[in-house]
C-alpha cells in the first residue's frame, strides 16, 4: 500500500528524495491578503461575509455567550470529562517543570546582567474544527501559556453548523474546564487577522476583539497563509502544515502496532503523511499487510487510503539504523517512533525531531492526549529549526543591566574604542560624559 523509497547501497542525500505534502504556502498568502486587510478595516462585516462563504454560517454575534460555555461544560459525557482532566493534570505536570527562574550573573564586581523571564501580555490560541474536533488542542494551547503567566487568553475555533453556529460543544467545554471564558466562534484567516489585528465581534460595534501580542495553534493551509502575513505584527508558534509522522524501525517491530500508528495520522487528514524507516524489508511487506487488513476497518478508511497513498507517505528502506538515523533526522518529523533494539538509545541520538517517541509502548497518540508532552509541534521539516509549543513560547527573555560608577569606568575605554572603530562616537561620548577622570579617553572628533 505504502509507496517505497529504496536508498540502500548509497551515500545519496536524501533530503530530495523524501516524501513530503506539497503545500504552496506563498500562493495561499495571496489569496488570503484581500480577507485579512477586509478583517483590519472593517472587523465583523469581514468576519461574518468569510464565516458565510467558507463555514455557511452567517452569525450575529462572534463571542461565545458565558452561558453557552458552561453549558458545554455541565453537558459533556462524563467519561470525556475524566480524560480531559487526566490530560490537563499531566500537561500541567510536564509543563510547570518547564518554568524558568530570573537568572543574575555578576560580570565584574559592581556590574550584573540579570535575565528575566517575562510572559508576554495576551495570546490568541486556535483550535482547528474541520474533519475533526480538537478539545485536547484546547488544553495543549492553554496550559503552557497559564503556566507562563500570560494575563489574557482568548480561544478562537471555527463555527459549527450542528451546534447553532458556536465551536464544537467539546472545544467549549475544555475551556470552561481551563477557566477560559473569551471564545470567539470563528475560524480560518479571518480568526487570525482578528486576533491580529484586533476586530469589532457585534453587528453594533460595541463588542471587540482586542489584538493579541503571540498567536498559537495549528490550521489549514489558510490559517498558516494568514499567520505567514502576520508575522512580525504579531508573534507566532510556527507555520503549521498536513500532521505527519515518521517510524524508524527494525526488525524486531511489530508490523500490528507499526501499520496501526501510521493509521493513526493519516486519519487526520487525506494529506497527512505516514513514513515508515527500515532497513528490514520482511518488516515493510509485513507493514503492507497489515495496512491492507487494519485500513478497512477503520472509520475514516477513505481519508486514510488517500493519505498512505499519496506522494507524502511511503516507506525508505536503507542499509541499517545508522543510515536510517541520518534519513529520519533530515526528515525532521513532527511525530517520529523510534521503534528498535535498544531503542532509547537511538532515541537520543536524534537532532531533528518535534517529539520522539520511544519502544513499543509510547505511540504518537499517547502523545496527542495523555502523555504530558505537548502535541502543538513543527511540520514540514521546521523541526530542522523550530521546537514544539511549550511555556518558553509565551516567555520573552528581558536583560537587566546594572554597572556602578566603578565598574563602568574600569569598561570605559574599552567602550569608547570599539564605538570610535565603528564610526559612532556619540556611543563613546555618553560614556565619557560621566567621568571627568583623565584614565577615561577623549572621543575623536
Amino acid at each position: 500500500m505504502l509507496n517505497r523509497i529504496d536508498l540502500r547501497g548509497g551515500s545519496r542525500d536524501p533530503r530530495g528524495l523524501l516524501p513530503r505534502a506539497q503545500l504552496d504556502v506563498s500562493a495561499a498568502v495571496e489569496r488570503i491578503r484581500p480577507l485579512v486587510e477586509a478583517v483590519r478595516e472593517h472587523g465583523y462585516p469581514a468576519i461574518r461575509d468569510a464565516a458565510q462563504r467558507f463555514d455557511g454560517i452567517s452569525p450575529h454575534q462572534l463571542r461565545v455567550p458565558a452561558d453557552a460555555i458552561a453549558a458545554a461544560e455541565r453537558d459533556l459525557d462524563p467519561d470525556v470529562r475524566a480524560a480531559l482532566t487526566e490530560c490537563i493534570v499531566r500537561t500541567r505536570r510536564v509543563h510547570a517543570d518547564q518554568r524558568r527562574a530570573d537568572v543574575t550573573t555578576q560580570v565584574v564586581p559592581g556590574g550584573t546582567v540579570t535575565e528575566r523571564f517575562v510572559p508576554v501580555g495576551r495570546v490568541g490560541l486556535y483550535v482547528p474544527g474541520g474533519l475533526a474536533m480538537y478539545p485536547s488542542t484546547v488544553v495543549m494551547n492553554v496550559v503552557p501559556a497559564q503556566v507562563a503567566g500570560v494575563g489574557s487568553l482568548v480561544v478562537t475555533s471555527p463555527p459549527q453548523r450542528d451546534n447553532d453556529g458556536l465551536p464544537d460543544a467539546r472545544v467549549l467545554a475544555a475551556c470552561a474546564l481551563l477557566g477560559v471564558d473569551e471564545v470567539y466562534a470563528v475560524g480560518g484567516a479571518q480568526a487570525v487577522a482578528m486576533l491580529g489585528y484586533g476586530a469589532a465581534t457585534g453587528p453594533d460595534g460595541d463588542q471587540r476583539c482586542e489584538p493579541v501580542d503571540v498567536i498559537t495553534g495549528p490550521g489549514n493551509i489558510w490559517v498558516t497563509a494568514a499567520k505567514r502575513l502576520l508575522r512580525g505584527v504579531v508573534g507566532i508558534d510556527a507555520e503549521a502544515g498536513p500532521t505527519e509522522i515518521a517510524i524508524l524501525a527494525d526488525d524486531t517491530a511489530d508490523p500490528v502496532h507499526v501499520a496501526a500508528d501510521l493509521i493513526s495520522q493519516a486519519e487526520h487528514d487525506p494529506l497527512a503523511a505516514s513514513v515508515l524507516v527500515t532497513p528490514s524489508t520482511a518488516l515493510a511487506d509485513a507493514v503492507d499487510a497489515e495496512l491492507v487488513r487494519q485500513v478497512p476497518a477503520t472509520k475514516h478508511a477513505e481519508r486514510i487510503t488517500t493519505a498512505l497513498g499519496g506522494d507524502q507517505s511511503g516507506t525508505v528502506l536503507v542499509d541499517d539504523l545508522a543510515a536510517g538515523l541520518a534519513v529520519v533526522d533530515a526528515y525532521a518529523a513532527e511525530h517520529l517512533e523510534i521503534q528498535t533494539r535498544d531503542a532509547r538509545q537511538w532515541a537520543l541520538r536524534v537532532r531533528n525531531a518535534g517529539a520522539v517517541f520511544v519502544g513499543a509502548h509510547s505511540p504518537v497518540s499517547l502523545g496527542d492526549y495523555c502523555a504530558g508532552s505537548n502535541h502543538v509541534l513543527p511540520t514540514g521539516g521546521c523541526a530542522r529549526h523550530s521546537a514544539g509549543l511549550s511555556v518558553q513560547s509565551f516567555l520573552r527573555g528581558i536583560h537587566l543591566v546594572e554597572y556602578d560608577a566603578t565598574a563602568l569606568r574600569d569598561v570605559a575605554a574599552h567602550v569608547v574604542t570599539l564605538a570610535t572603530a565603528e564610526n559612532l562616537p556619540a556611543h563613546g561620548q555618553a560614556v565619557r560624559a560621566r567621568f571627568t577622570d583623565p584614565a577615561v579617553p577623549q572621543v575623536p572628533a
